[in-house]
């Protein structure tokens, strides 16, 4: 099954619009079978894009939600090569995003990974822990292979590094709705709206951290976001492991459903 690119997911939303729901979950938690019963709930449940995490031992922007699933991946026996395999069988047109660090992807070769993420129908790829400055080399291996490079940006990101991941990212800008990790949480922080307000960009705006409800969902939406990214509250879910494809279906679906009062 051929999968959409990140840039044809956002041109078909702006054509009805409607703003984009992307979902992270953590690849392989808890386990290969898991992780294909998790991605079909979500989209079933209306999401947009899919981030499959690729866990690491050391994940520096990631709360304790996501820390333990990647323990629980990597438990089950989760590595490179298994990644991709997963990720090459899953039977889903929407765009698949790769979200890791930077020591798996220097380790296993900067090229290599991503020919290999091209390959298993990874559209775009999110390293949080590498500085655009020094992205040069994955940049280059992503435009070589069709990948987009997501570039995260901080309430406390400077105008000139701004500019810089503009000018370098593509897919889609990453906003962290606030300073810390990842993590449900009761309100939208109003850093959100004025990080929103600050950045002119085509680029589509997706905003993530903190948001786990439809009404956070709808008021990131009014605020100015293109996409809103929810990744904890589902990963909960799967760790609770009670009724776990109903319950992702039916969060996806709420927070779908607010996006879409708000467009």
């Amino acid at each position: 099954m051929e999968r959409q690119k990140i840039s044809e997911k956002f041109s078909e939303l702006r054509e009805r619009k409607e703003g984009a729901l992307i979902c992270y979950i953590m690849a392989g938690d808890p386990s290969t079978e898991g992780t294909c019963a998790v991605v079909k709930a979500l989209v079933d449940g209306g999401a947009d894009i899919i981030e499959l995490g690729f866990p690491f031992s050391d994940p520096v922007a990631d709360g304790p939600t996501i820390q333990v699933a990647g323990q629980r991946a990597l438990a089950a026996g989760l590595d490179t090569q298994r990644y991709f395999e997963l990720v090459k069988a899953l039977e889903v047109r929407i765009p698949l995003v790769c979200m890791t660090y930077y020591n798996p992807v220097f380790r296993y070769g900067v090229e290599k990974f991503v020919e290999h993420a091209a390959d298993s129908g990874i559209s775009g790829l999110i390293v949080p822990d590498i500085p655009v400055e020094e992205a040069a080399d994955l940049k280059n291996s992503c435009d070589k292979h069709g990948v987009d490079l997501i570039f995260l940006v901080a309430p406390t990101t400077t105008e000139e590094r701004i500019r810089k991941i503009l000018e370098r990212g593509s897919g889609f800008l990453y906003l962290v709705s606030r300073l810390g990790v990842t993590g449900a949480r009761e309100d939208v922080s109003s850093s959100t709206r004025e990080l929103l307000s600050r950045i002119e960009t085509e680029l589509p705006k997706a905003v993530g951290f903190g948001i786990s409800t439809g009404k956070q969902a709808e008021e990131v939406r009014k605020a100015g976001a293109d996409a809103v990214i929810v990744g904890s509250a589902f990963v909960r879910i799967i760790e609770e492991g009670k009724e776990v494809s109903e319950r992702l279906e039916a969060l996806a679906r709420e927070l779908k459903s607010g996006i879409t009062r708000a467009s």
